[in-house]
């Protein structure tokens, strides 16, 4: 088996499929020199609790469990592991009129110890934040992810698989007996093939000849740290209550395991798909997107949204604004430059962003084509579900 992608959810599911089909010849191929380097590297490090899905979806399914068996995965083998607990608040007319409907789907998921707060209840535990009304979420924890996935590499190694990094795909090719897969470190031979190329994923199903129906559009997420000394703004999660429209959180306070704040992240087209960076721009991946019906769709829709998130990459003193709305304590004086992520947003041909995870599956082959939050938190359990896929495809 060739399993393109060395994220989290690639590493888990080969893990995965190890435990269950420990005689499999089993090859991860990952054209960075190291592992996680990409979404699983740059996102906020939250195990979340399950609160924002649909009930019945493949998120909500797998979040509550997935974040149980992460917390037990990380004990077990001594990852940090925190839960600082989440504040999710409503601050205006429009949040207090969607926290109910956030409300009825922390229920339905079954989020263990969630409870609805009032001001005062929300000073207890954050006393910095504001809000008229909110949802805590006790379990709600952080963790470091790029080692939840070393300790996935080290359990595939330990079981016969094989890691290969600094490997990028530049063809592949099949017949009857298997894949053939061309890389920059030579070639690879497989009788099954998974891609979990995340930011990629499209491309390397198109590369095979295969139409995914989506296509991949990267979106950049910027992050501030508070500084130093003003940390003791924020005790653990707050978030706003988001829109209901985008598969986005809005711009939050994230505690990490490592003692730090950030804040963010905003949501603005990104000009690359690993373009981390305002100036990072690829022609081609660009002219891409920009082609692409189902992006052209969306942005007819929402172009004055997309301007908003322009104007407060630009703007400082507006994306502390954004902040200050949570704690009305934030100066702008307080934000440091922070890093970045890129998130691999999957949109189909009539304008929609794809919310739930989407897999395809066929005849000796699983794309996994969109794979956003929780997936770094349900890992264990999306693996078990990418498993049971791939049993299927072989069958």
């Amino acid at each position: 088996m060739l399993l393109i992608g060395g994220g989290i959810v690639g590493t888990a599911t080969a893990r995965a499929y190890l435990a269950r089909h420990p005689n499999t010849r089993l090859t991860i191929i990952e054209k960075e020199p190291d592992l996680a380097k990409h979404q699983t590297g740059h996102n906020s490090g939250v195990v979340h609790a399950g609160i924002y899905y649909k009930p019945g979806s493949l998120k909500a399914r797998l979040c509550v469990a997935g974040a149980q068996r992460m917390r037990e995965f990380a004990l077990e083998r001594g990852i940090p592991f925190k839960e600082v607990g989440k504040l999710i608040v409503a601050v205006d007319d429009a949040g207090l009129a969607s926290l109910d409907s956030l409300w009825q789907r922390a229920q339905a998921n079954g989020v263990p110890g969630a409870e609805l707060v009032g001001p005062e209840q929300i000073k207890e535990h954050e006393p910095h934040a504001a809000g008229r009304a909110g949802i805590w979420s006790p379990k709600t924890a952080i963790i470091d992810y790029t080692a939840v996935t070393q300790a996935y590499a080290d359990d595939i190694r330990n079981a016969g698989g094989e890691i290969v990094t600094g490997a990028k795909v530049v063809d592949i090719e099949s017949d009857s007996s298997g894949f053939f897969v061309t890389t920059t470190q030579g070639e690879y031979e497989g009788k099954t093939l998974v891609n979990c190329a995340g930011l990629y994923s499209d491309r390397i199903a198109l590369m095979m000849g295969v139409e995914p129906y989506v296509r991949i559009v990267p979106f950049r997420g910027e992050y501030y740290t508070l500084k130093p000394e003003c940390t003791s703004l924020v005790n653990g999660l707050i978030y706003p209550v988001p829109d209901p429209q985008f598969p986005f959180l809005g711009v939050h306070f994230t505690r990490s395991v490592h003692g730090s704040v950030e804040a963010g992240p905003n949501a603005v087209l990104a000009l690359a798909r690993e373009g981390y960076g305002k100036f990072d721009i690829s022609i081609e991946e660009t002219s891409q997107t920009l082609r692409w019906r189902g992006f052209q769709m969306i942005a007819a829709r929402y172009w004055r949204t997309g301007l908003s998130e322009m104007y407060r990459s630009a703007n400082k003193a507006a994306f502390a604004g954004s902040l200050r709305k949570l704690v009305p304590e934030l100066r702008t004086s307080h934000l440091a430059p922070g890093g970045s992520g890129v998130r691999a947003q999957a949109i189909d041909s009539r304008g929609k962003m794809v919310d739930d995870f989407h897999v395809l599956v066929l005849r000796r082959s699983i794309h996994v084509l969109n794979v956003p939050s929780p997936a770094a938190t349900a890992s264990l359990s999306v693996a078990d579900s990418l498993v049971q896929q791939i049993e299927t495809a072989l069958n």
